[in-house]
């Protein structure tokens, strides 16, 4: 048998083709700092000017004892911090300051001296008054400064919630919302029983019930010594209702009423809306 040798001659390989050059321009990616900054840029100037107009904050502020306060919030940002995340912890108790910040600068205004926020751990926190305000309508007033106040810094975080799309913002939001709102209930200690005693005295009992329904329904240790401290300071108010200095500090004017519901069940309505607003709903 004889074999056939056939040679093979390698082909060149096929030159690749031409590509059409075209006038384009390299795309340079946004930076994201750049584009929060363009977000955020209107409320933060805003914060600004509110801060140079009001300079009265920055004094109260560093009149403060700042190591009692300090030292109180640290406790409270490690308690919140094991159930919640330490960044929420934060947040959280940054927005408890600001809203115990509305009581001082008020107090403040009135010449009424009052200690640094003291914070407790799962009850928020408190601000001692050395005197009563002189009468009621501007106790109502002293109340009703740190839930507006307090609104107002939930507000911002709100705000800068929706700039960074960051869920952890407007969760911190809505809790904000939240507390303002539940201290609207009309009962003392809280500051919605502050308040309403310059409406009428009669709806501390209004409270009492409500908070006694709200207890039953969810018990709650808070809620619990809510409603004792609230028994306790409604009994001795109504001990003392025919006292001639208790019927003097209770001495409202009809427009001091009005102006006081106004603000109360307007603050109330806004603070609902913006809870329905912030609710982020969680996926289990």
């Amino acid at each position: 048998m004889v074999s056939q040798q056939q040679s093979y001659e390698p082909r060149a390989a096929p030159e690749p083709p031409e590509l059409e050059l075209r006038d384009y321009e390299p795309i340079h990616p946004q930076s994201r700092w750049r584009e929060v900054a363009r977000k955020l840029w209107a409320p933060i100037a805003a914060l600004g000017f509110l801060f140079w107009k009001f300079k009265a904050l920055a004094l109260v502020v560093f009149k403060f004892k700042v190591f009692t306060t300090s030292a109180s919030m640290l406790v409270s940002i490690a308690a919140y911090s094991w159930i919640f995340g330490w960044k929420f912890a934060v947040g959280f108790v940054l927005l408890l300051l600001v809203h115990e910040m509305g009581h001082v600068l008020e107090l403040r205004r009135q010449g009424v001296p009052a200690s640094a926020p003291l914070f407790i751990p799962f009850l928020g926190a408190v601000v001692g008054m050395k005197q009563m305000p002189k009468d009621a309508w501007n106790e109502a007033k002293v109340a009703l400064a740190g839930p507006i106040l307090g609104s107002i810094g939930a507000a911002a975080v709100w705000i800068a919630g929706e700039a960074l799309d960051s869920e952890l913002l407007i969760a911190l939001a809505f809790v904000g919302f939240f507390l303002n709102l539940f201290n609207l209930l009309p009962i003392v200690p809280l500051d919605g029983g502050r308040a309403v005693a310059a409406i009428h005295p009669a709806f501390w009992a209004v409270g009492l019930v409500a908070l006694v329904a709200l207890t039953i329904v969810a018990p709650n240790p808070i809620l619990i010594i809510i409603l004792v401290l609230g028994g306790l300071e409604l009994w001795r108010r109504w001990k003392e209702r025919k006292d001639p200095g208790a019927a003097e500090y209770y001495r409202v004017k009809p427009w001091q009423r009005v102006a006081t519901g106004i603000t109360y069940v307007g603050l109330a309505a806004l603070l609902a809306l913006a809870m329905s607003g912030t609710y982020v709903e969680r996926d289990f």
